[in-house]
């Protein structure tokens, strides 16, 4: 049986009714995996008996008549930076090529209760520190749309694992756009949920207070499911929030009010890519929106303040992979001072973009420039959230493009940092502002996806859900 074209909610149902099995669900996929990823490159690591052993489990639950989750028996990947018991979790980085995690993330624990198939840990951009999955230690990921592309990034490895048919769903993190740049640049959808609302316990930090974690699916309603299953409180993470999760349901856009942000269609932008936009918003007004022209005038700071901020936790947070602890060490290689160790082991397990990144972070955070970066950029920080409870005073929703541009070509931009950067400047400052976002295709330029982004109000990622399914049948041909 072909399964790609079924939603969660209709492999939920197809379990329920016995139109097949849980094992032979896991099956279909792992074969889509051993047929298909030599070309993509999506998986860094396949667990084939233990998917297959949590597929059997749930068949055993399902001929007991037991009640089960909305996720039971459905196939995951996992971005490879979050915790998944007896699987290596490596970040896409040698300095953890062998790190095997002794412990499941909350995400992950959720996940499980709900009786989720894991299929394996996807490929990522090192550390989760890139726009194009071109940066992992391990191999690039192709785009399943065009194979001479990148898929986006950091989560390009999850992104590409939906888009081709290798799982159902999958996990990413978005510390700067790493699920939605990549869902834009595949045609798939990713939610950044608001910030606080999933634990990051067990996900190994990048920038503490900008990573959240997040699902990528082929529909709104699937990414709505999952949010729902790994969404909520959590001891272990002291940032994390009790909200409830409600629903919305719109059955019109008559009297809603969406902010278009002038600064997002300024020079820069492919014409292409803004044509498919405009095409959506222009069909949002027809069913009854009211379209307003809104200002987010300190979103030019916007890059530099999140790398500031990014490179800054980046270097403390990564201070920890010493070669003392765990992960790639140098000791017992004739070196027996303690700092060529640390020197040897980060110089030899880091790659040359988390490098570039610890240096500027340490050099943020040094004395004499403290206060003439790190604290200037917390205060514009502050300054771009503003903006946007500004806005959200008189419009209901926010609509821009995910990125400026679509899939570039593999090589295009790794040599210019800049320009590699540049490709989350429509992504950034929702991180930096703690908001809810998602990108949903909504067109093509040139055969290639585009994406929509929709940013809420914090925690109305119901209003989300529900404006984000009424645009996908507006999107439809």
């Amino acid at each position: 049986m072909d399964f790609n074209s079924l939603t969660i909610k209709e492999l939920h149902a197809g379990l329920v009714t016995k139109k097949f099995s849980a094992l032979e669900l896991c099956q279909f996929y792992l074969q889509r995996i051993q047929a298909n990823d030599k070309k993509i490159g999506a998986f860094l690591q396949v667990g084939g008996d233990s998917a297959l052993k949590q597929a059997g489990a749930i068949d055993n639950l399902i001929a007991r008549k037991e009640n089960l989750g909305a996720l039971a028996g459905i196939p995951v990947a996992i971005k490879d930076n979050m915790m998944v018991k007896g699987l290596n979790c490596t970040c896409g980085s040698k300095i953890l090529e062998n790190y095997v995690a002794p412990f499941d993330a909350t995400c992950i624990k959720k996940l499980k209760e709900q009786g989720a198939v894991i299929l394996g840990k996807t490929n990522l951009d090192e550390f989760a520190m890139g726009s194009s999955t071109e940066r992992s230690a391990f191999r690039a990921t192709k785009n399943p749309v065009d194979t001479t592309r990148v898929p986006g990034g950091s989560s390009g490895g999850s992104t590409a694992a939906v888009a081709s048919n290798e799982c159902a769903f999958a996990l990413g993190s978005d510390t700067g756009g790493s699920i939605r740049q990549p869902a834009s640049f595949c045609g798939v959808v990713g939610l950044k949920p608001t910030y606080g609302t999933v634990s990051r316990y067990g996900l190994v930090a990048f920038a503490s207070s900008l990573d959240q974690i997040g699902p990528l699916t082929k529909k709104v309603e699937d990414a709505e499911i999952v949010f729902e299953a790994i969404a909520g409180k959590d001891a272990k993470d002291s940032t994390s929030v009790d909200k409830q999760v409600t629903h919305r349901s719109v059955e019109s856009l008559k009297g809603l009010k969406i902010g278009i942000p002038k600064e997002y269609f300024a020079e820069g932008i492919e014409r292409g890519t803004r044509e498919a936009v405009e095409t959506i918003i222009k069909k949002i007004e027809r069913e009854g929106a009211e379209i307003v022209e809104i200002s987010l005038p300190h979103t030019k700071y916007a890059l530099p303040c999140y790398y500031i901020v990014a490179t800054s936790e980046a270097s403390a947070n990564l201070a920890r992979f010493d070669g003392i602890r765990y992960g790639l060490s140098t000791r017992g290689k004739g070196i027996k001072d303690l700092l060529n160790i640390y020197l040897k082991s980060r110089g030899q397990g880091f790659g040359p973009e988390v490098k570039r990144r610890i240096m500027l972070g340490t050099f943020v955070l040094s004395s004499g420039y403290y206060d003439a970066y790190y604290t200037r950029a917390q205060k514009v920080r502050t300054m771009i959230k503003q903006d946007f409870t500004n806005a959200f005073s008189i419009v209901d929703f926010i609509l821009t493009p995910v990125s400026p541009f679509t899939a570039f070509k593999f090589g295009e931009k790794i040599e210019d940092p800049l320009k590699m950067y540049l490709s989350d400047i429509y992504t950034i400052s929702v991180n930096l502002a703690g908001l809810p976002a998602i990108s949903l295709p909504c067109g093509q330029s040139e055969g290639l996806p585009v994406g929509l982004q929709i940013i809420a109000k914090p925690f109305d990622e119901a209003g989300i859900f529900s404006l984000g399914k009424f645009i996908e049948n507006l999107v439809k041909p």
